[in-house]
């Protein structure tokens, strides 16, 4: 039986500089995989290849057995791709349920996005509660939040996450990661990219460790954060290197 998604020799960058040197991976659909790895290993360029942002110079990328690799966004999201990004994304001054209908812009039937945003709102009571304010009066974590509902509208198969935790206090950081989970129950399949390797690898099913734009290392997440060759490879190795894993930093 094919993977749902697949990643084979998959060779992509910036300009003239390839991140992506040889990049494989396999999702298996209802489940969650972590990547993490220093600094410029290529995990956000991974999650730009798969949301159609940036075209792989070489190698397949297949999605429920299709090729995909290099078709545009709009293309990506028709299929089931989600793309949650870094970056806050929700339009500050437009209000909660404006950010959430966003979501649904590419749906023809307006009937469909209201009956979705209100099923949406029914799962998560802070855009119900807050649906009048303007987004850019959340908090770090209530934003991201409705980043991940507005996600929802276009019921993904595959929702990608660059960073979900990064710049947020413990209490909001916990809830994102147990929303992940939820998602995961709820029969979706993540990705995420998290350089907190400690909370990552513990909520995923699966991970993977780049290293100089490939796969170094990969297996069950919690057997991850167990192997002393994730420290060596993530942060250069020792017991100080393994304490640190559970830091977070920028990625690139």
């Amino acid at each position: 039986m094919s993977a749902f998604l697949s990643c084979e020799g998959v060779v992509g960058g910036y300009g003239q500089d390839d991140v992506l040197r040889g990049f494989d991976l396999e999702l298996a659909q209802g489940t969650i995989t972590c990547l993490v790895g220093p600094n410029g290993a290529g995990k956000s360029t991974v999650l730009r290849v798969l949301s159609g942002l940036l075209k792989p110079r070489l190698g397949r990328v297949l999605f429920e057995g299709k090729e995909i690799g290099g078709l545009a966004p709009g293309r990506l999201l028709a299929r089931g791709i989600v793309h949650v990004p870094q970056e806050r994304s929700l339009f500050p001054l437009m209000s909660v349920w404006d950010n959430l209908l966003m979501g649904g812009h590419s749906l023809r039937d307006r009937r469909v996005v209201r009956d979705r945003a209100t099923e949406i709102a029914e799962r998560f009571p802070l855009v119900a509660e807050r649906r009048r304010d303007a987004a850019g009066s959340l908090s770090g974590g209530q934003q991201k939040v409705v980043e991940i509902a507005r996600a929802l509208m276009l019921r993904p198969k595959l929702i990608l996450m660059d960073e979900p935790s990064i710049g947020l206090e413990p209490k909001a950081r916990h809830r994102i990661f147990e929303l992940i989970g939820e998602l995961k129950a709820e029969g979706h399949t993540v990705l995420l990219v998290e350089q907190n390797a400690r909370a990552g690898l513990a909520t995923s099913d699966r991970g993977a460790v780049l290293d100089e734009g490939r796969v170094a290392l990969e297996g069950p997440g919690s057997q991850l954060l167990a192997d002393p060759r994730m420290a060596e490879l993530y942060l250069g190795g020792g017991a100080h290197a393994r304490d640190r894993v559970g830091e977070t930093h920028r990625t690139t």
